[in-house]
């Protein structure tokens, strides 16, 4: 029997694939012209040991004047694809261009990015051709955070990476023209799991929590971090016009957080943190294996106020959900409204009342994270929810186009795809006029 993350949808497609005029369903908002890209683990060798540690591959669909043009999938052609490069070479020395890029497909400053926390960022063409590994002009000496936070108002673009000698967290900033302007270390007590982080207006926040590199685990080729009870929790919050400074850290309870919402500074000068909280996350065996915790992700605000130094902490929702997602072009500012993805639905709050709508795709249509494409140059204005989704029943995908504003109605377009599109992680719409 094959592993979980081998089997069902889990399990890698074999082929890369290039067809054109895909069938539609309904009828593709004129306004969309770009590519809707998403990342996963898609392993070119069956004997992948973790779904986190499989190869890069992007899904991407080409939509323009109201037809979705084409459809291709193409691995990420990393050092450790091609060359069998590998993260360690048994002496403590790091290749940075090994990891499996597997993780987000990001553009900044006219050049698209895929991406996983273990190594540099790996640059596409939009024909999802592999160019190579990007270091910023031999400036970034650190793996690049899968999560990096693009502001909107300044066009930088904020990332940590880990795993340098001795240094197990640095924060980066690049400015808009994309040239690396900014690195600086970060003490913590330990490496940990630090997966996403935050931006405001004002602010960086810092996520660390009590999810700890095992080297156990990583010596057996596990997943090489497990929960601690001793380690703690706590934000770490940094002030963007004062780079170099102080982080100041702020105590919360234990617990583990994948991905965050989204981050704002508040008028009565809190700051505001949505994110997908675990109760806990990979405790160890005591046959020294690690496993998940069985609750799931759910949604969370925490307020950070700087004045008392205490962080409010608060469960805005009993529905497990993950992939969180903002219009970005309201990232580090009160984008008033945030989606999340469940096991056959998409659930869209408003922040500011609690109220959310629901899109059910129905029994066996699975959604993955759905990227949101503005309709125009409006931040927090109108636009669709686009996410690929597998039907068990044919065994195939379709990029589904929602109205966000409408999130129960039915599919403003379904566009069909010629195979099946395997569970992943993180993408992107890339518009035309943003390029």
């Amino acid at each position: 029997m094959s592993a979980p993350h081998l089997a069902g949808n889990y399990a890698p497609v074999t082929e890369e694939l290039t067809a054109h005029d895909l069938p539609v369903t309904g009828a593709i908002p004129p306004e969309l012209s770009g590519w809707y890209l998403r990342n996963g683990p898609n392993p070119a060798e069956a004997a992948s040991g973790h779904w986190f540690f499989g190869d890069g591959m992007v899904h991407g669909v080409r939509i323009e004047n109201g037809r979705a043009v084409s459809y291709r999938n193409r691995w990420v052609r990393t050092t450790r694809l091609t060359d069998g490069a590998k993260l360690h070479d048994g002496h403590g020395n790091t290749d940075l261009t090994a990891g499996p890029a597997n993780t987000h497909v990001i553009r900044h400053a006219g050049r698209v990015f895929a991406l996983v926390e273990t190594c540099l960022p790996y640059e596409l063409t939009y024909d999802l051709d592999t160019k190579g590994p990007y270091d910023f002009g031999g400036r970034l000496h650190t793996a690049m955070t899968a999560h990096p936070r693009i502001c909107p108002v300044t066009g930088e673009l904020h990332f940590f990476g880990k795993g340098s000698p001795g240094v197990p967290l640095t924060y980066h900033r690049a400015d808009a023209s994309g040239e690396l302007v900014l690195s600086r270390p970060i003490e913590v007590p330990k490496p940990t799991m630090m997966h996403d982080f935050s931006i405001t207006a004002d602010h960086v926040i810092f996520m660390d929590l009590p999810v700890v590199l095992d080297p156990a685990l990583a010596k057996a080729g596990r997943m090489p971090f497990s929960w601690d009870d001793g380690y703690g929790a706590r934000l770490g919050v940094l002030r963007r016009d004062d780079p170099h400074g102080a982080v100041r850290w702020f105590t919360v309870a234990p617990c583990y957080v994948f991905h965050a919402l989204n981050a704002y500074d508040a008028p009565d000068g809190t700051i505001v943190l949505h994110v997908v909280r675990y109760p806990e996350m990979w405790r160890r065996r005591d046959d020294g294996t690690t496993e998940k915790p069985g609750d799931g992700g759910t949604l969370w605000k925490w307020t950070i106020d700087p004045a008392s130094g205490s962080v409010r902490e608060e469960q805005l929702d009993d529905r497990a959900g993950e992939f969180p997602r903002v219009d970005d072009r309201l990232a580090g500012l009160d984008s008033g409204h945030g989606h999340l993805t469940s096991d056959h639905t998409l659930v869209r709050y408003d922040l500011g009342t609690g109220a959310a709508d629901v899109h059910d795709f129905g029994p066996g249509r699975t959604p993955d994270e759905a990227a949101f494409a503005p309709a125009d140059g409006t931040a927090g204005g109108p636009g669709w929810l686009m996410t690929y989704v597998y039907d068990a029943a044919t065994d195939r995908s379709d990029l589904v186009i929602l109205d966000a504003d409408d999130l129960g109605a039915d599919p403003v377009a379904t566009i069909h795809l010629p195979a099946r599109v395997p569970f992943g992680f993180h993408g992107n719409w890339l518009a035309d006029r943003d390029a």
